[in-house]
């Protein structure tokens, strides 16, 4: 099992920065690789990319390259997405979810969930 908090949301100007943090806890937290998921309104929670214990990550969002990136700190458990340039599109909440290493891009296949936080771009 797998307990999984977000948290550095908050409203930016359009061209502003914010680095939201992911909290892993539970038993076997480095079974699973994390993934970062966004979901804007009206829209489907849409993959944005993803990242292991041991290895680099991986952005699948074309909207995203060149400005999001994902890091992790293995002392702390902790995974970071890095969003630089925001635009107005990029409103939405934002979730982490925990991959059992079945490199899913559905949403519903991700078992554990963070409670999601809030970003609003304003342009």
């Amino acid at each position: 099992q797998v307990q999984l908090v977000e948290s550095g949301g908050g409203l930016v100007q359009a061209g502003g920065s914010l680095r939201l943090s992911c909290a892993a806890s539970g038993g076997s937290v480095r079974s699973y690789l994390i993934a970062w998921f966004r979901q804007a309104p009206g829209k489907e929670r849409e993959l944005i990319g993803r990242i292991s214990w041991s290895a680099g990550y991986t952005l699948y969002l074309d909207s995203v390259k060149g400005r999001f990136t994902i890091s992790r700190d293995n002392e702390k458990n902790t995974v970071y997405l890095q969003m630089n340039s925001l635009k107005p599109e990029d409103t939405a909440v934002y979730y982490c979810a925990a991959d059992k290493g079945t490199y899913a891009s559905a949403a519903r296949l991700y078992d554990y969930w963070g409670q999601g936080t809030q970003v609003t771009v304003s342009s």
